[in-house]
């Protein structure tokens, strides 16, 4: 069926995640040890909360990894219904590691400026170095949307929207960390060029403290949305419905009752249904019927990595 909510598996192929985080990986260590020279060249707070910045993120693309490393390891006899889990673990350990390695450096070098004024100079390395990173926090941003814009539009959501229920926590992460990396390039430009005008270092404080707080939000909202899916987030209303209308359609299934949809990982989801049956089944028929009825319903899409019915009674 068309815009079927079932079809996000058609969406990006099994590691676009994984080559989406080795881009951002590879443009912020770039970033980040250009942005560390211009900040000891000009001693400006702003390009020093931009080299906190940068490194931060550059930090977190390795818990990415490690997310999307972990989260893809098989079932086990400790682990049955599998490690989806642990990417959003270490998905919230990123998202946590942006505010305290990026935000709290950034506001901490922001009040020392405006405390103890450091005057500076070498204004052109400064502009170099956030125009160069300005376009690359770009790419690696465009391979995010990308990514997320091509499976909003596989189930007809708007980018925002999937954006945020989204299962996949590393696009996720990685469109928000290039995201603000990119007004963080924009602000600590403006605070030294105003610096260099002016010059007053208030404007270079102020562009620290921004890239700070702008920072501690993005990273509070990664931390909200990982905490969710971690402790079971539920599939969205659209998903619950399709499935509920797909396993009701089999022949012998008079209702579905209760409907569990929950994510075991990015992509993976668990189905527990609790179903009505003909009165007319045999004992045979309502085990062939359930056989049946979860092959119908993994074979609309390999996102279902397991699925329970449990029949409520004949009659």
């Amino acid at each position: 069926m068309p815009n079927d909510p079932l079809a996000v598996a058609k969406a990006p192929a099994d590691g676009e995640s994984l080559r989406t985080v080795v881009v951002a990986l590879a443009s912020n260590l770039g970033i980040a040890a250009a942005k560390i020279v211009a900040a000891l060249l000009t001693r400006s707070s702003a390009m020093l909360a931009e080299a906190f910045h940068a490194g931060a993120d550059t930090g977190n693309q390795v818990l990415l990894l490690i997310a999307d490393h972990r989260g893809r390891r098989p079932p086990d006899q400790e682990h049955p219904m599998g490690h989806g889990r642990e990417a959003y673990f270490w998905a919230l350990l990123a998202s946590l590691g942006v505010f305290l390695a990026g935000a709290l450096l950034s506001v901490r070098q922001g009040i020392h400026q405006l405390v103890q004024p450091q005057p500076v100079s070498s204004w052109l390395p400064a502009y170099l170095v956030l125009g160069v990173s300005f376009c690359l926090d770009g790419v690696s941003l465009v391979r995010a949307y990308r990514q997320i814009k091509r499976e909003a539009t596989t189930l007809d959501r708007e980018f925002l929207e999937h954006l945020d229920l989204s299962s996949d926590p590393i696009a996720r992460a990685v469109f928000a960390e290039d995201a603000v990396a990119m007004v963080g390039d924009l602000v600590a430009f403006v605070g030294i060029l105003l610096h260099q005008l002016t010059g007053s270092p208030v404007p270079d404080a102020a562009a620290a403290l921004v890239i700070g707080v702008s920072l501690g939000i993005v990273a509070l909202d990664l931390a909200r949305r990982n905490r969710k899916f971690l402790v079971g987030q539920e599939a969205s209303p659209a998903i619950r419905r399709r499935l509920a209308q797909l396993i009701a359609a089999q022949p012998g299934i008079t209702g579905v009752g209760q409907l569990l949809v929950t994510f075991l990982g990015p992509r993976r989801m668990w189905v527990l249904a609790r179903i009505e049956l003909d009165g007319a089944l045999t004992g045979a028929a309502v085990a062939e019927l359930l056989r049946a009825t979860e092959r119908v319903v993994q074979a609309q899409s390999p996102t279902i990595a397991r699925i329970d019915l449990v029949p409520r009674g004949r009659g």
